[in-house]
């Protein structure tokens, strides 16, 4: 067994040990789930899946939203406003945060259709005509009545409530303008073409679980003297290059296809297909969204905490300036360049393993550690023997691609694990 094979094996076993214990989303007794409730619960997930993907295809647009917003933040309303639609008419399963007044026999899958409508046209307005269109499709299958009627003000109701509360919740703030640092270890702008940061005060924006984004934040990283940092770099050094002899065909593969797309879309895929593939009931199907996008809002929030509190150069900063003698264990190289282009914000933690675990870890709690899956992306197929392979791939291909040492794909994967397991305590 190589050192990869290793590594997948014992994070592997991590994640199984999880989910054994890991408490299910909205959990109630086969008791709580009457046959009324049951009914008024019509519909498959197929809706939910709909939604999802609507959404992915507005943000491929780069001008749907503000370059300062972070799209987690859209998939968590998005996926909320459709849970909390759904429970308010089941009552099977504790709010996330509204449960509105529902007569009996409203339809629960109206109620989730016209939440996701709701929330989508109140975040893009531009894209109404096609909001409205997929929600008049949706629900032109259902016959006119007092239930459907029911339903769509439930799911008015909700998305309402909810996009008022997250109306003042900081993500419309102008980040503050980043000013690099000068010594060693200092995040500074990176080549060829020098982006500065966007996501500045993301770590201060409302959480949607978490009680602040800084309450899971790792510890600080060893300094960029120590020889363990120098072992971390000199990795990346090797394999991450854009001319690296000792990477594998395959390992460039892997990392030209976690780059291809933003990690949060892929994973929300892979949702889609589990959710597809199971035939998950309403209820199902928005339990795993909520929780997965819940979990990947505030990730992304604690990970930008954490950028900005220790602001750690990146590896085409640290190799680069490796002559200034900081380190060392580190020969500089000011020619060296990474397989692909450098995010343009601090290196620790990595957004990749912080993102991938959360995801991981939310998802193995629904179908277990050992799930075969494939994971497509860009028209690109991988297949894996479990969430935690693919994750563990996710944060290696980081390295691979030059992006990030394992001492930042470790503090992320600690973070995404940990923000995972609270969202689950917690709904």
């Amino acid at each position: 067994m190589n050192g990869k094979q290793k590594t997948l094996a014992i994070l592997t076993g991590t994640v199984l040990a999880a989910g054994l214990t890991s408490p299910a989303f909205g959990a109630a007794s086969p008791a709580a789930q009457s046959p009324a409730a049951s009914a008024t619960a019509a519909g498959t997930g197929t809706s939910v899946v709909d939604w999802n993907r609507a959404l992915i295809t507005i943000l491929s647009d780069p001008k749907a939203q503000p370059p300062t917003v972070h799209p987690t933040r859209s998939f968590a309303l998005l996926q909320a406003a459709e849970y909390d639609a759904v429970t308010s008419i089941t009552r099977t399963d504790p709010a996330y945060l509204f449960s509105v007044p529902a007569p009996q026999g409203a339809r629960a899958d109206v109620a989730a259709d016209q939440a996701a409508h709701d929330v989508l046209v109140a975040l893009y307005p531009a894209e109404r005509a096609s909001v409205d269109q997929q929600l008049s499709s949706q629900l032109s299958a259902i016959t006119d009545g007092a239930d459907k009627q029911a339903g769509v003000t439930v799911g008015a109701a909700v998305a309402g409530k909810l996009i008022s509360l997250r109306s003042d919740d900081g993500s419309s703030a102008t980040p503050p303008p980043f000013t690099p640092g000068t010594a060693p270890g200092d995040y500074r702008l990176t080549p060829p073409d020098f982006p500065a940061p966007v996501f500045t005060n993301w770590g201060s924006v409302k959480p949607f679980v978490l009680t602040s984004g800084s309450q899971f934040r790792p510890a600080a990283p060893p300094a960029v003297g120590t020889p363990e940092y120098a072992a971390a770099l000199n990795e990346v050094k090797s394999l991450g290059s854009k001319t690296s002899t000792t990477r594998t065909a395959d390992q460039t593969a892997a990392a030209t296809f976690w780059a291809a797309a933003p990690v949060w879309n892929v994973w929300n895929q892979v949702a889609q297909d589990l959710v597809t593939s199971q035939n998950a009931s309403l209820e199902q199907a928005v339990k795993v969204f909520a929780r997965l996008d819940l979990s990947l809002a505030d990730t992304a929030i604690a990970m930008y905490d954490a950028k900005y509190a220790y602001h750690v150069w990146r590896p085409v900063t640290a190799i680069q300036l490796g002559d200034t003698h900081y380190n060392p264990g580190i020969v500089g190289d000011p020619n060296w360049t990474p397989l692909l282009p450098t995010a343009p914000d601090p290196s620790y933690p990595g957004a990749h393993g912080a993102l991938s675990q959360a995801a991981a870890t939310t998802l193995a709690g629904f179908y277990g550690a050992q799930h075969q899956l494939t994971v497509t992306s860009k028209g690109v197929t991988r297949t894996f023997a479990g969430f935690q392979d693919a994750a563990t791939e996710a944060w290696l291909s980081r390295i691979w691609s030059g992006q990030h040492t394992s001492i930042d794909n470790s503090a992320g994967q600690q973070l995404g694990k940990q923000v995972a397991n609270f969202v689950a305590q917690h709904l």
